[in-house]
This record gives structure tokens, C-alpha cells and sequence, in this order.
């Protein structure tokens, strides 16, 4: 049995777009069975947000008080199953979701993911980005050897190579670590990355409480020129 000894104090928040119809965002705050996540519906599809709150129920429903290694094999196989049922639905168009998951125990971490958003992990003063981003713009960087900029240029260059509800079996990344007194770990959707520096997104996760952290990257983001849906959750010991 799993016993959450450390206590982990988290924050979350997301907001819809500009000029967006919908938040196609979902996040997951679960403290108590320490689990959190953050989920972001494919663009372009009118079913992302649908998608994205599937992946967060989905989470939700898990019991957190199995051994870590029980719920790292539970959160691969709820989104597995998951993720054949949304295939079997989007038969005319695609039903699908990144989603980037952090479990957490007293001295073990675990993320999980599929796509493009991540996870980071700030200690002793320095940003870590743990998750690598499953998009065909990843995938030219590392074939390839572009810089960024020549990656972007690519036609379909957004495009995930991982996603919950593609048609063909979910293979989710997965990253384990040990947990130190004082790590801070973000889970954020491409809008909170895209319109921050990692400078930015580091001087922001070095501020106090997790609700501050929230509240500072929503404040750098909207002064900048991203106009994606807005999901950050923040969780500290």
C-alpha cells in the first residue's frame, strides 16, 4: 500500500484562449492520491475538448492508495483503453488529447506522456524540462539536426507523433526520478510554454507558494502573443 508521507501542496488553473470557441484544456488536481495532470485536445478537431476531459475522468477514477509501481502500470492501461475507445469513436475525424501525467510519492516520482505538453522540474535553482516533446517538429530537430527555426518552417511541422485516441496503439513515455524536499514541478499545455522563455518559466517557479507560481505565469503569458488555451498546474513539497 501506497502512503503519501510527504505532503505535496499544489495549484492549478487554465483559461480559454483568445478568440478561441473553447478551452480544449483539462488539468487534474489530486493532491490526496498524488496525482496530477494536465490534458490538451488535438486543434483543429471539434472533439478536443472532449478528449481532454476523457484523459482527466479517466485519471480521476484511479485509487491512489496501490504500491507506485501498481499506479504507474494503472495509469498506462486507463489511458491505453482510453485511448482504443476514442480511436473506435473518431471514425470520420480524429478524438484526441496530449496529456502529461506526474505521479508522486514520498520519495518517488513518475511522468507519463503522450505529445506536446510537459513537465518541468525546478531545483537547487535550475529549470529541468523532463518530458520531450512527441510532435513532428521534435522529431526534425533530432533527425534532421534543424535548429528550431528551420523545424518550424516544415509544412505539418505542429503535428503530433503521439497522441491519446490516434489510431494506433498508445505508447506513453515514461520518466522516473526521485522527489527532494523543495522540487517544484509545472505540468503546463503548449500555451503557458510557447508564450514564456525558459528564462521566464524559471524565475516564475522560484516565487513562493504553488497559487504564486500559478498566478505569475498567467501573468507573464498574457503579456504575450500566444492566443492557445492556458493550463498550468504546480506541485511542491
Amino acid at each position: 500500500m501506497s502512503l503519501l508521507k510527504r505532503a505535496w501542496r499544489s495549484a492549478a488553473r487554465s483559461e480559454q484562449g483568445q478568440g478561441r470557441l473553447r478551452n480544449e484544456d483539462a488539468f487534474l488536481e489530486s493532491p490526496q492520491t498524488g496525482c496530477w495532470a494536465v490534458a490538451d485536445g488535438m486543434g483543429g478537431h471539434r472533439a478536443g475538448h472532449v478528449a481532454s476531459r476523457s484523459v482527466v475522468e479517466c485519471l480521476a477514477a484511479l485509487p491512489g492508495q496501490d504500491s507506485f509501481d501498481q499506479r504507474i502500470d494503472a495509469v498506462r492501461q486507463c489511458l491505453q483503453q482510453l485511448s482504443r475507445r476514442l480511436g473506435a469513436q473518431g471514425a470520420h475525424e480524429t478524438i484526441g488529447s496530449t496529456v502529461i501525467v506526474l505521479l508522486l510519492d514520498d520519495h518517488r516520482a513518475a511522468c507519463l506522456w503522450a505529445g506536446d505538453s510537459r513537465c518541468y522540474l525546478w531545483r537547487g535553482k535550475r529549470l529541468y524540462q523532463l518530458s520531450r516533446d512527441h510532435s513532428r517538429l521534435r522529431q526534425l530537430m533530432d533527425e534532421q539536426h534543424l535548429s528550431l527555426e528551420q523545424a518550424q518552417a516544415y509544412p505539418g511541422a505542429r503535428a503530433l507523433t503521439r497522441a491519446v485516441g490516434a489510431r494506433h496503439l498508445l505508447n506513453l513515455e515514461v520518466l522516473e526520478l526521485s522527489a527532494r524536499p523543495g522540487d517544484v514541478f509545472l505540468l503546463c499545455s503548449d500555451g503557458i510554454y510557447e508564450g514564456l522563455s525558459h528564462a521566464e518559466l524559471g524565475s516564475a517557479l522560484g516565487q513562493g507558494t504553488p497559487q504564486q507560481v500559478v498566478d505569475q505565469l498567467f501573468s507573464a503569458a498574457s503579456r504575450g502573443t500566444c492566443r492557445d488555451d492556458l493550463t498550468a498546474v504546480v506541485v511542491r513539497s
